[in-house]
């Protein structure tokens, strides 16, 4: 069994960049992926977006991947332009002779100064292939879906335990219920002869067809066995589905309302306190069994 609540996260380091990943899941009718990739990585997302769908089938699932380049590298690629250089610096010396006509003392420029002076230098930023990343990239994202992947496993085991032991409490209350529904038997003889009994000292006559008809009536009304019956039937196909390894989680949620609807009957049939007790504790349990089963894959 697999849980559809899990995170991971990895960081790796390749082709001049470092990343860090960040993988994370809950529960969702669906598979709903939401990925915050970096856009400027070609074809990136559409292959990770494939490698998710084969390894997740349900949830709703966030991955975040944080990349940055590692200092000086793919820095951009300065070029001298001479002919601007030699204008600037022709345009420097008319501006210091200018000054010594007038007085005016200034301070010497430096080389760093004639380089931020417009035109003097050409930054051609390099045209990168980001090919080395995104495979690096792709490389590196099996092993954190094996690690979001043991992670769901460690849940899914322990949501097994907790649903099996669920399954034991339906399974006894339905072996409970068996056992009130025959001692209610013997209570609902005595209390039948004793109505019918009351009913024949005050009637001369009685209709003993329309009298069958409403013993066979009640007797429909009152009885629990194939509500007991398919409890028992949907215990077995319960257990089966946790043993499964395909996710299940569908088939669960769907014997789950099949679970309440029968426990819901047994309560309009009880017609004993003891046994509505019995039918008010399945539906607790299976309340409580079925948000469990919400974070079943």
């Amino acid at each position: 069994m697999i849980s559809m609540t899990g995170f991971a996260a990895r960081r790796g380091a390749a082709a001049g960049y470092s990343w860090t990943w960040d993988l994370r899941s809950v529960n969702g009718k669906g598979l709903d992926l939401r990925l915050r990739l970096p856009d400027w990585i070609d074809g990136l997302e559409v292959a990770v977006r494939a490698e998710l769908q084969k390894a997740i089938s349900r949830g709703n699932v966030s991955l975040t991947l944080k990349v940055t380049q590692d200092e000086g590298a793919g820095a951009a690629a300065f070029q001298l332009n001479e002919n601007a250089l030699n204008a600037a610096l022709l345009a420097l010396a008319r501006v210091e002779a200018a000054a010594v006509d007038m007085g005016v003392s200034l301070r010497k420029p430096t080389a760093a100064d004639v380089l931020t002076l417009r035109g003097v230098v050409d930054a051609t930023a390099q045209e990168t292939d980001t090919t080395p990343l995104r495979q690096a990239l792709l490389g590196d994202l099996p092993g954190l879906l094996q690690d979001f992947a043991a992670m769901r496993q460690a849940e899914g085991k322990a949501l097994a335990a907790v649903l099996s032991g669920q399954l034991d409490r339906i399974a006894s209350l339905t072996a409970d219920a068996q056992r009130e529904t025959e001692a209610r038997a013997e209570a609902q003889a005595d209390q039948l002869r004793e109505n019918l009994a009351r009913v024949l000292a005050a009637t001369a006559a009685v209709d003993e067809t329309r009298l069958a008809q409403e013993l066979a009536l009640l007797a429909v009304k009152t009885d629990v066995t194939e509500e007991l019956d398919r409890l028992a039937a949907h215990v077995s196909a319960a257990r089966a589905h946790v043993a499964d390894p395909a996710p299940s989680g569908r088939k669960l949620d769907f014997l789950m309302q099949e679970f309440m609807r029968e426990a819901n009957t047994l309560c309009s049939k009880a017609q004993s306190l003891a046994l509505t007790r019995i039918g008010l504790d399945l539906k607790t349990v299976i309340d409580q069994m079925r948000e469990q089963v919400q974070n079943v894959e």
